[in-house]
């Protein structure tokens, strides 16, 4: 059977679009990749440019005006956070996406299936935001202002709306049991047909109203979905409750015996309840972003230049503002500390579980814990601009993913609903025309059929196992700047580890040496224009240095400006005549002067031994590269227990010791400083940095781990390891349902009553599988 160019659902002869989409919206839907205007595809689905309104007056978005919403970007452009209501699948994101990057003067739009939240950024004086959001509206959804409360709000709203519907489903069919029990016991007593009518119309009466209320979830889902040309998993549910009751229905009225209100009511009572129980399971396993949002958003106290407090929103603080941090607030903006010494959990940035402390100009950043003392901050970002907001998207983008078990889930899911009616009506037509039964029994039969195969635990199968892997990696101060980083990690065979900044603190201090306090002044000026661990200890050796103008820093080499370089021996072109002993090291070389050598002592991570003791237990192939010399190379490999290791390696010897691993069929990791190995991290299969969450936007590598700890290399790669066992567990999973199930349902083995109870459990088992991945 041909199927359809967009979706992938099969085509009905006689139906079809051209012969090759299954609806104009599928077509339109296509045109819009190839190319064509937004009013080709407003038309394609019947809906006259000329008639529609600037805004549905219904709409909230009539009621708000999104310019005022719009704030100054960091490259120059308007950007704009709305909150999406609508969602239904992966579709709806790709076609939000699509209809705004058409727009001009859009640069960027981004959708979060998990937190619902739409990026979207345009050139300042190139487009209108209230046209844009127009261009969305006009599609079915609904844009507001992002509120992080909402989507709590909205979530605590529709479970309540669950256990109305629970309940009175619950009602329902236990009132409605008690006469089936009669029913059926009458029968072995030759029960007369005029009593069974008459329990049959007390059913109804009970039956029908809990139905039509209960079944509101379901029903509304299934009739947006069609009333947008497509279909999900609500349609055949939907199908399934109405068909019960409406054959019941037709048989009460002609005083017949197959009337099953009692199944109609208990499978929606049965479905509710899995419907629920999900609700809960997604809501542990939900977005770490959607809580890392929560926390930006808590008010702010201002200090007013009257003296008077005033309590704002954090995206309507201006910089430069002073608030006030009361003991165990936590701090909702970007600063630093201006009066007062306290202590902060800064856990939620860092991953450190020890408290910093925080005194005048210590640096603080929004989702940090005040602990011990109040203090004055000086506002250096707000909203958006702010360091938990740079995490939170880092967040999104990793939970978002779309990897190679991912998009098999969607290509599976595609064909699920030509599939399942299908094998419906073939399940219907089997047992009247085949085996001859009534068509009653076999209208239950493929009634079980439509419920019990369900594509919601195989599109859960992934998902979920990245929403849960990102937030327990965050809560260690680990965070995925690439979606596809965890299938990668997974992969790996061989890891090689950078020296200084990785294997070692990162924080050398200088020795002392023959150097003088002239020279160390020069070294400074130039080292400040660096973040090179060595220049840095230059640096804060010599505080008061000024800053040398127009240095070039050349990566691997050194520092250059004004004639004066600072970096390598060999590119500092000194003598091997001249010794320089052992160890990390800096040359000051200057035309006409005696070089100076500037001699630093780089202490190795506390766990570094043990890290490289946990990586070899795990089967990895450990390797050290370093720019270094081989003594202090050679020294730190074999105290370390590091068996493969070379030293003076420019960035370039990386990048082709990288390449050389790959033509021989390895999956090589590199940890490394996210700006010094640059080059090597960005040709490596994947990659990690040692880091701040400061550094975490300038930084290449694909992961970044925050704090002194290496151990979060061997904790990131076994929760990609079990990340990927759990996929692969959730898959199987989702598949043995539907071929144990399936064929049970088609046999006439399975109840619809049983076959809401498997189909719901389906669901939750693969999330609390995923949610096994949180425990550490």
């Amino acid at each position: 059977m041909a199927s359809c160019r967009h979706c992938g659902q099969g085509l009905i002869p006689g139906k079809e679009i051209g012969g090759q989409y299954c609806c104009a919206g599928c077509q339109a839907a296509h045109d819009l990749v190839e190319g064509l205007g937004l009013d080709q595809y407003y038309q394609r689905r019947s809906l006259d440019p000329a008639q529609r309104p600037l805004v549905p007056e219904e709409d909230d978005a009539a009621r708000v005006d999104f310019t005022q919403h719009a704030k100054p970007g960091q490259k120059g452009d308007q950007v704009l956070y709305l909150m999406v209501e609508g969602l239904h699948c992966a579709a709806c994101v790709w076609l939000i996406e699509n209809v705004l990057a058409r727009q001009p003067g859009v640069t960027h739009a981004r959708l979060n299936m998990t937190t619902r939240r739409l990026e979207l950024r345009w050139i300042d004086g190139a487009a209108d935001p209230n046209l844009l959001v127009h261009s969305v509206t006009q599609l079915g959804y609904r844009l507001v202002p992002y509120d992080p409360a909402r989507i709590g709000d909205a979530v605590s709203a529709h479970e309540k709306e669950l256990l109305k519907c629970m309940a009175v489903a619950g009602f329902a069919a236990g009132n409605v049991m008690l006469f089936s029990v009669s029913i059926w016991a009458g029968q072995a007593d030759y029960m007369g047909w005029a009593t069974r009518t008459f329990l049959h119309w007390l059913s109804a009466l009970i039956a029908l109203p809990a139905v039509v209320y209960s079944g509101r979830p379901f029903f509304k889902s299934a009739y947006e979905a069609l009333s947008a040309k497509r279909t999900n998993m609500d349609v055949p549910i939907s199908l399934g409750v109405l068909l019960a009751t409406g054959m019941s229905l037709w048989e009460t009225v002609r005083a017949g015996e197959h009337a099953y209100f009692d199944a109609a009511i208990s499978l929606l009572f049965f479905l509710l309840i899995g419907r629920y129980l999900d609700s809960r399971a997604r809501g542990r396993a939900r977005s770490a972003a959607s809580h890392l949002i929560a926390l930006g958003a808590r008010s702010v106290t201002v200090l007013l230049a009257d003296g008077a407090r005033k309590l704002l929103p954090p995206q309507q603080v201006a910089t430069g503002s002073i608030v006030l941090v009361a003991p165990g607030e936590r701090i909702g903006i970007d600063g630093k500390v201006s009066e007062g010494v306290s202590d902060l959990d800064a856990s939620l940035i860092s991953g450190e579980t020890l408290p910093i402390q925080a005194k005048p100009g210590t640096p603080v950043f929004a989702g940090m814990l005040n602990l011990s003392a109040a203090l004055r901050l000086e506002v250096t970002a707000a909203g958006e601009a702010t360091l938990l907001a740079e995490i939170v998207r880092l967040m999104e983008n990793a939970e978002q993913g779309r990897a190679r078990y991912a998009a098999i889930a969607d290509r599976v899911a595609r064909w699920y609903a030509p599939v399942v009616h299908t094998a419906a009506l073939g399940t219907f037509l089997f047992w009247t025309l085949i085996l001859g039964t009534a068509w009653q029994p076999a209208l239950m039969i493929a009634v079980s059929v439509l419920i019990i195969t369900c594509p919601c635990a195989l599109a859960l199968a992934v998902p979920v196992v990245q929403v849960v892997a990102s937030g327990r990696l965050m809560r260690q101060g680990i965070l995925m700047k690439s979606a596809t980083a965890l299938e990668r990690l997974a992969q790996v065979d061989h890891i090689l580890f950078d020296k200084t900044g990785t294997l070692t603190l990162g924080r050398p201090e200088l020795l002392p040496g023959d150097w003088t306090a002239a020279d160390l002044a020069l070294a400074a000026s130039l080292a400040v224009s660096s973040r090179h661990p060595l220049a840095r200890a230059l640096a804060r050796r010599c505080p008061e240095a000024a800053p040398m103008r127009e240095v070039t820093e050349l990566a691997g080499l050194g520092l250059e400006g004004d004639g004066v370089r600072l970096g390598r021996r060999a590119w500092c072109q000194v003598s091997d005549e001249l010794d320089g002993g052992e160890g990390p090291e800096l040359w000051l070389a200057r035309t006409g002067r005696q070089p100076v050598r500037f001699a630093f002592e780089d202490s190795p991570r506390l766990d570094s031994k043990e890290t490289v003791n946990a990586l070899t237990k795990m089967k990895y192939s450990l390797e050290l590269l370093s720019g270094d010399r081989a003594f202090a190379v050679e020294s730190l490999a074999n105290r370390l227990g590091v068996a493969k290791w070379r030293a003076l390696c420019l960035p370039a010897d990386k990048v082709a010791r990288l390449e050389e691993l790959k033509q021989a069929g390895h999956k090589p990791l590199m940890v490394g400083d996210g700006l010094n190995d640059a080059p090597a991290l960005s040709a490596a299969f994947v990659s990690m940095s040692p880091s701040t969450a400061v550094d975490v936007s300038q930084t290449a590598a694909d992961v970044i781990f925050q704090g002194d700890r290496l151990m979060s290399v061997a904790e990131t790669l076994r929760v990609a390891k079990k990340s990927n066992m759990l996929v692969k567990q959730n898959f199987g999973l989702a598949l043995a349902y539907n071929l144990v199930t399936v064929p049970l349902a088609m046999a006439g083995h399975v109840t619809p009553l049983i076959a809401a109870i498997a189909m719901s459990s389906s669901s939750v088992v693969v999330i609390v599988n995923a949610l096994r991945l949180g425990r550490r």
